[in-house]
């Protein structure tokens, strides 16, 4: 797990040239499901990477603290964020202090973690009332070419698989809600971005290439001014402490 998590850091600055944000309405739904707003409140963005989520919370009027572990991520978090605080640590063992915080968020994250220990390391950060909020941006399956890219990803990854998906074991979920969305980029951008994810990084950089030529071939035909619309559901949890 501690290999595949810091993959991530050897492609810091293609994650976060490709890798999508999040839409507003995502953050309204923390909101709503906290019952309390984001502006002033004191959060950690923990697995923070390179900031894409850290940086949103900010614009939402949060203080906020950045919790990452790795190199790669944590520079290019830097270069990216210079007015963001960023502490080096993971979920499992959180160097904050005891309640201390309005907020913990885990963008794209949580699977990342031992639930035995983040989720009474989650605890002892939060402040009596609380939120631990969890989500996961994924490609909407339900459209048809991004369903038919999808099992062609899983065929061509073969035993490496892609990684865990979340489990909220331990933790009173108080709330979910699904926030779809999209975006517009390039081709070569979703290609990119797909190049970036785990999966990818452990099969090296010439299978890669193998898969993402013959989608560069196959993806024309779907999107013919090279522009691709890229679907997305946010998938999101929150936990009242």
């Amino acid at each position: 797990m501690t290999s595949r998590a810091r993959s991530f850091d050897a492609a810091a600055a293609q994650y976060r040239a490709y890798r999508p944000a999040y839409p507003a309405a995502l953050f309204d739904a923390v909101e709503e499901l906290a019952g309390r707003p984001l502006a002033g409140a004191r959060v950690a963005d923990v697995g923070a990477g390179t900031g894409i989520a850290t940086a949103l919370l900010r614009a939402r009027g949060a203080e906020v603290l950045a919790v990452e572990p790795g190199d790669g991520m944590a520079a290019e978090f830097r270069r990216a964020n210079p007015g963001i605080p960023i502490v080096r640590g993971d979920g499992d063992r959180l160097p904050l202090a005891s309640a201390a915080f309005d907020f913990l968020t885990y963008a794209q994250a949580w699977h990342w973690t031992d639930p035995a220990r983040a989720v009474p390391e989650a605890r002892r950060v939060l402040r009596p009332g609380g939120a631990l909020a969890l989500w996961w941006n994924d490609l909407d399956t339900t459209v048809p070419w991004i369903a038919e890219q999808d099992a062609r990803i899983r065929a061509f990854i073969g035993e490496i698989g892609l990684p865990p998906r979340e489990t909220t074991d331990g933790l009173d979920i108080t709330g979910r809600r699904e926030v779809r969305w999209s975006r517009r980029i390039p081709l070569e951008a979703h290609l990119a971005n797909q190049a970036s994810h785990s999966a990818f990084l452990l099969l090296g950089e010439a299978r890669t290439r193998e898969f993402m030529d013959a989608e560069r071939e196959r993806l024309p035909a779907l999107f013919p001014d090279g522009s691709v619309e890229e679907p997305y559901v946010v998938s999101l949890s929150v936990a009242l402490v």
